[in-house]
Order: structure tokens, then sequence, then C-alpha cells
């Protein structure tokens, strides 16, 4: 039931943000002015008509043209607007750290990186599934202002995690004018602000991982030069000795507590 609620929020994530961006929501296409409306009586064709703008349905083609473009971007746009980013950049420069080339594989770093996304957005999981998913489910409120709520909790997660710096960077390039609040801000600035301050934060925690294990790498590297022994490669004699110490400090257990720890607003 948990990833149902899921998948089904993280469909009104996506149209929220193209309904309440209008630089966004431009990209959907218009129903033409010809075509009969079609009404099946299912919810998809309902939705579909309350998108389209003018109160019609669009055609069959046309919703499955939008559904399938939707299920396309789907993955990168839930991925791009939560804490997938941050994890898995972060799991990737450890590995690297290691001195580990594929472990672990990548399927178990996107793995790990999708269950702490998920722990990591399960309060605003939750808010959608009690603002917008059980209330459009009961028939209590329209597809438009389900979408419209979800887009607005999704906002508020970006806006708290990204820097304010980043945000003026974007503003300004826009050119658009100074915003009272920080709900004012409209989707086509906040995403890439958004993504520009994950990437940022996300190398910063892979520069203190790195600290330790480069130490290792020298301390390591001195040594064999002093002994001599040139040929022999310093990463074989000090991979062991870095998985030593990331097993001792408990180092998989302090590297997720430490990314869950660092969403906390």
């Amino acid at each position: 039931m948990r990833a149902n609620h899921f998948l089904i929020g993280a469909g009104l994530l996506v149209a929220g943000v193209m309904l309440v961006d209008p630089a966004l929501a431009q990209a959907l296409p218009a129903a033409p002015p010809a075509a009969p409306p079609v009404d099946n009586g299912g919810a998809l064709t309902r939705a579909m008509g309350q998108i389209s703008g003018d109160g019609r349905s669009l055609s069959l083609s046309l919703q499955i043209l939008v559904l399938m473009s939707l299920l396309t971007v789907l993955p990168s746009l839930i991925l791009m607007m939560t804490s997938f980013t941050r994890i898995i950049i972060v799991l990737s420069l450890l590995r690297q750290a290691l001195g580990l080339q594929q472990t672990p594989p990548n399927q178990v770093l996107v793995g790990l990186a999708l269950f702490l996304s998920l722990f990591v957005m399960r309060p605003a999981i939750d808010q959608i599934n009690g603002m917008a998913f059980d209330p459009y489910g009961k028939g209590q409120i329209s597809i438009e202002e389900a979408v419209g709520r979800s887009g607005k909790v999704l906002h508020g997660f970006m806006v708290k995690q990204t820097r304010e710096t980043d945000l003026k960077l974007f503003a300004n390039l826009a050119e658009a004018p100074p915003f009272r609040t920080a709900a004012d801000v409209p989707f086509s600035i906040l995403l890439p602000a958004f993504v520009t301050s994950e990437l940022k934060t996300a190398f910063q925690i892979g520069f203190m991982i790195f600290l330790p294990f480069l130490i290792i790498d020298l301390v390591v590297a001195s040594t064999l030069m002093a002994l001599g022994m040139m040929m022999l490669s310093p990463t074989i004699i000090s991979m062991p000795f870095k998985l030593l110490l990331f097993v001792l400090v408990d180092g998989w257990a302090l590297t997720m507590g430490s990314l869950a720890s660092s969403f906390a607003t």
C-alpha cells in the first residue's frame, strides 16, 4: 500500500510541477479545436480533459501521447527533485575513496540511494497522501487541486534544501523581480537552483569522506618509497587498511546517518 501511495504521489508531484509553473505547463500539447471529446468515464480521461485547460477531454491518441511522455520523463524528474541526487553522488564518491572499482556494484548503490531517498522523503510523501491523494480518491477535490497541493509540498522541500545564493543566481539570470516569500519562487528558477545546491552539498560531503582515506594513501606511499619498493602499487597495500578503518568506525552507518541528517531542516 505504501508503494502504491508513493507511485501515485510521484505522479501527482510531476503533474503539480507542470501545472503550478506556467513555463513548464506550456510543454503539454493543447487539445485540437476540431477533435471530438472522448469520455469513457475513467479518471485518466477526466484528468486529461482538465489538464487541457478548456474543459474538454483530449482525444484518445493525445491522451496516450501525454501519458507516454510523462512516463518517459517521470523517473528523471522525480529523482532530480528529491534527495536522490545528493545521496547517489556521495555513495559513488565513497566507493572511489575506498579504491573499489565495482564494489558495491551500481545496482546496490542505486538501491541504497532509492531506499534512503524514500526514508528522507517520507514526510513529504505522507503530506501528499493526506492533502492530495486521499481527498482526490474520495472525490472531495479535483485533479487540478490535488496536483497543486502536491506541487506545493515538493516546492517547500526544495526551497528548504536550496541555498539562497543559488536562488539569487538563477533569479538574476532569468531577470526575475524580487520574491517576497519563498513560496513565490517559480519552479523554473527553483529547479536548477535546487540541483546546483544539491551538487555542491554532495561534493562537500564527498571531500570530507575522502580526507581520511587520502591520508592512508599518503602514509602507505611514503612507507613504500622509504623501503625502496617503488615498483609495488600503493593501492594494493592501502586498500586493506582502508577497509579495516571503514569497518572499525562503522562507516556505512555513519555515512547513511549523516546523509539522512543532512536533509533535516
